[in-house]
């Protein structure tokens, strides 16, 4: 009985040598694939995504589910003998048009993709690309673009494309950072007198500045004014905070109570006699 039902379902032609029979394997096809698909998804989710920044994890959950969605259905047309020639050459002109239209979209694409296997910065990692405004905490590589938190609290979007190309500059990736200021002094005033005092400070005031490698003090310009020195003191990576913006603040303190003049800019004016 079941054989004839299954003899009648096959003598039964839809479109293009279709039959009712090779649409129902194919269906069952379909749906074994999408069960496969969901449960590779959730085993790769449970075992494999943990080890992998979250962000990475999610794109490459989505292409495995698609993936094997797709191989599902060649598998189910390659079943049923469907003549898709007709359907490739047309789809294959409609994507030329698309791919002209969306070519960005598709460079975004394959830069996220690169940027998941080649990994220059991972979430959560404070970065800067030069030369533009963006500075701040990554918080996920999508599809087709980065999102990054600024330091102001603000979200700001980059292109893949974009943000692939562009150099960046991680401030995460190593456990010290160096942070650099300049202090003018005046002309009159002794230099190692000065960079003594400044070192003193530092010592006694800035407790997350490193003795190792120590501070150092370089004389970066001759200036209309003043001796402009420059101050290097290397801190830990998440101490930014506590050294960066009172670094110039200490120094201007030490010199003060030194007595050493901090110039302003000035001009000397000689007159010529009659």
């Amino acid at each position: 009985m079941a054989f004839e039902f299954l003899q009648s379902l096959a003598d039964v032609e839809l479109v293009g040598g279709l039959t009712l029979l090779s649409l129902l394997v194919g269906g069952i096809i379909m749906g074994v694939g999408v069960i496969i698909a969901r449960t590779v998804k959730l085993l790769f989710m449970k075992y494999y995504a943990p080890k992998l920044p979250q962000d990475s994890a999610k794109n490459f959950a989505k292409l495995i589910y698609f993936g094997i969605i797709l191989l599902s259905f060649l598998v189910f047309t390659s079943n049923t003998g469907l003549d898709l020639s007709g359907l490739l050459v047309a789809g294959g002109i409609f994507g030329i048009v698309i791919g002209f239209a969306t070519q960005s979209v598709v460079s975004n694409l394959i830069s996220g993709v690169f940027l998941m296997i080649e990994k220059p910065v991972k979430q959560g990692d404070n970065i800067e690309i030069p030369g533009s405004d963006v500075s701040g905490t990554l918080l996920d590589i999508s599809t087709f673009s980065v999102r990054v938190r600024k330091f102001d609290g603000t979200i700001i979007r980059v292109p893949n494309e974009s943000f692939f190309t562009s150099n960046i500059r991680s401030l995460s990736s190593s456990p010290v950072r160096r942070t650099e200021a300049v202090v003018g002094i005046a002309y009159k005033e002794d230099i190692a007198g000065a960079i003594s005092v400044l070192e003193k400070q530092i010592r006694k005031s800035m407790p997350f500045v490193l003795m190792l490698p120590k501070p150092e003090f370089r004389i970066k310009e001759l200036a209309d004014s003043s001796v402009n020195i420059e101050i290097l003191v290397w801190h830990p990576r998440n101490d930014w905070n506590a050294v960066g913006p009172h670094l110039l603040k200490f120094a201007k303190s030490a010199l003060d109570d030194a007595g050493i003049e901090i110039p302003f800019p000035q001009r000397v004016i000689w007159q010529a006699k009659e």
